[in-house]
This record gives C-alpha cells, sequence and structure tokens, in this order.
C-alpha cells in the first residue's frame, strides 16, 4: 500500500485515492492498517489443516468471519474507489476460493461488503489486473491439496 500511496501522491491530480481531508486520509489509513493486520493475517485460516486439531482451523476461520464483519458497512473507504477499497481489492477475488474450498459463503455472513466486492470486481482496472477467478479457485484447491485441507 506504500507504493499506492506514493502513485496517490505523485500522479493523482485528477482523480485522487486519498483525500485531501487529513481527517479522512487518516481514517483511511487507519482501515489499510485494519486490512493488513486483521484480513490479511486471519485469511491464513487455510493453512491451519497441516495441524492436527480441527478446532484451530475453525477458530481461525471465525476470526476470519469477525474481521470481514467488520468491513461489513457501506462504504467503508467513501464514496469512491479508492485506497481502502484497493486494499480489499486483493482478497475479493479469493472469497469464491474460500466459499468452495472452505465451504462458508462471506455473501451470507458479510452482504454488504460481498456487494462492494462484486461490484468493484466489475471495474475494468481491477478485471484486468487480475487473473480469472477460476484460476484462484483452482490454486486454492492445489492448497489445499498440498496442506490436507
Amino acid at each position: 500500500m506504500n507504493v499506492v500511496q506514493y502513485i496517490d501522491e505523485v500522479w493523482s491530480a485528477k482523480n485522487p485515492l486519498l483525500s485531501s481531508n487529513p481527517y479522512q486520509r487518516a481514517q483511511a489509513r487507519f482501515w489499510v492498517d485494519f486490512i493488513d493486520t486483521k484480513v490479511r493475517f486471519s485469511s491464513q485460516w487455510m493453512r491451519y489443516g497441516q495441524q492436527k486439531a480441527r478446532y484451530k482451523q475453525e477458530k481461525a476461520k471465525k476470526e476470519y468471519i469477525e474481521a470481514l464483519k467488520i468491513l461489513d458497512k457501506p462504504y467503508f473507504g467513501g464514496d469512491n474507489f479508492g485506497f481502502v477499497y484497493i486494499a480489499m481489492t486483493g482478497y475479493y477475488m479469493w472469497f469464491e476460493a474460500f466459499k468452495k474450498c472452505g465451504n462458508f459463503s462471506i455473501e451470507r455472513e458479510c452482504p454488504t461488503l460481498m456487494a462492494l466486492a462484486k461490484r468493484c470486481l466489475q471495474r475494468d482496472s481491477v478485471v484486468n489486473s487480475f487473473p480469472n477467478p477460476e484460476r484462484i479457485v483452482e490454486f486454492a484447491f492445489k492448497i489445499r491439496k498440498i496442506y490436507c485441507v
């Protein structure tokens, strides 16, 4: 996200990713830090399959859902596609894989966040930047097989 901040500072005269308002910038940075620490860390629940205790995997899955629920509100990053949305976009593409591999629905748990994810994943800039979602699901199944999840 440091690179995204740099790009925003250097090249975003027309469509800035961060607000010019210091308080709103601080809020955006807070949410990006939350995503980096809570969502990124807790999204590693799939790796717990290599442990013998099933409850640890379920606990990690629960932590992941709880972190997402905190973000399950309209426009947590402002009304426009910007800094916070970019921070979450990399996780959105994994939601279908988590559904198929982890047997839980993020849409059921976090409908507002999922609606936002769907809108973000329809943007040309996002569609053109990420692999086909089915390839991500295939990759997730390979990970699952390797770690016996």
